[in-house]
């Protein structure tokens, strides 16, 4: 254990030095100008979002996942959360001419809850949507229909099997490299990005700075590559005024290292999605369902907050 963490603060310290010694040779972005505030709000109003599959999640999203952002998305097993993770990684490669972003998507796969079968399902179920809403569109398209192939969007979705926290941080680490080599990716997902770190770490006040390490570079790569990244994340008790609680894992500090957090939970019977922090969307809440064909709106129109902190 003492040899693995040593060997992760190693990872770390190497990077670190890497960026000093290239910042030494280059002023660094900050160093670069500054940008007025008015020309980012017209970049964001620009911006397209990654759908969700579902409407309802999309409009208390503000248009779905953005780019530039890091969102975490938590809730119990089951829910749904690698559901959604796969129907994002397929969504983003919706052509410009569907209305989507055209790129690609890099899965990193922490608890092996990836399931090829699954995602080529979603996929057929992305093709039979647009075939649906753009029943003519596809034949005049620079796209095409021979696009439209459940292989092609399987090809897009580079995948990371991830079987410690060490090669985690490593794969986090050489992602600058990887996102430099292929420009075209725009969302990563981290699915969990808790799972070997509660499992294997027992140095809470390491662990704190090592994940805020890796939380500062997600968002530096999700500003450097104007890409979205997605955090799932599990969920743990915490005792709070004589009772324990549901919460997400890894304690307070880590609900900083995120720009939305996104709460999945049941109600009965019934998914439900509670946007619970975002810098500029009021908090609000919609059912949603896990269908064949993957994420998709629920038939039922109004859910209310359950509990969880």
């Amino acid at each position: 254990m003492k040899n693995e963490i040593q060997e992760s603060v190693g990872i770390l310290k190497a990077d670190k030095g890497a960026n000093k010694f290239k910042g030494a040779e280059e002023p660094s972005g900050v160093l670069k100008g500054a940008q007025n505030a008015w020309d980012m709000l017209s970049e964001e109003q620009l911006q397209k979002h990654i759908s969700t599959g579902s409407s309802d999640l999309n409009g208390i999203l503000g248009g779905g996942i953005h780019c530039k952002e890091v969102t975490e998305i938590g809730g119990v097993p089951g829910v749904g959360k690698t559901q959604l993770g796969i129907q994002l990684a397929i969504n983003v490669q919706i052509p410009m001419d569907y209305g989507g972003l055209g790129g690609k998507a890099v899965y990193i796969d922490t608890e092996g809850s990836f399931m090829v079968e699954r995602v080529y399902q979603i996929a057929e179920g992305c093709i039979s949507d647009i075939m649906e809403y753009f029943p003519y569109h596809h034949d005049k398209s620079s796209s095409g229909q021979g696009n439209l192939q459940p292989e092609r969007f399987l090809a897009g979705i580079y995948y990371f099997r991830i079987c410690s926290y060490t090669e985690q941080i490593a794969v986090i680490n050489y992602l600058e490299k990887f996102l430099g080599e292929h420009k075209d990716v725009r969302i990563v997902i981290i699915d969990s990005v808790t799972f070997h770190f509660r499992q294997d770490f027992d140095d809470l006040a390491l662990r704190t700075r090592v994940l805020s390490g890796l939380s500062l570079k997600l968002m530096k790569l999700s500003k450097t590559y104007n890409l979205a990244v997605v955090l799932l994340n599990q969920v743990t008790t915490k005792f709070t005024e004589g009772s324990f609680q549901l919460t997400l894992a890894l304690g307070d500090s880590w609900s900083h290292s995120c720009t939305n957090r996104l709460i999945l939970y049941w109600k009965g019977n019934e998914r439900c999605a509670y946007l619970d922090k975002s810098p500029s969307l009021p908090v609000a809440s919609t059912p949603y369902a896990v269908t064949s064909k993957g994420v998709r709106d629920a038939a039922t129109p109004n859910c209310k907050r359950v509990r969880i902190m």
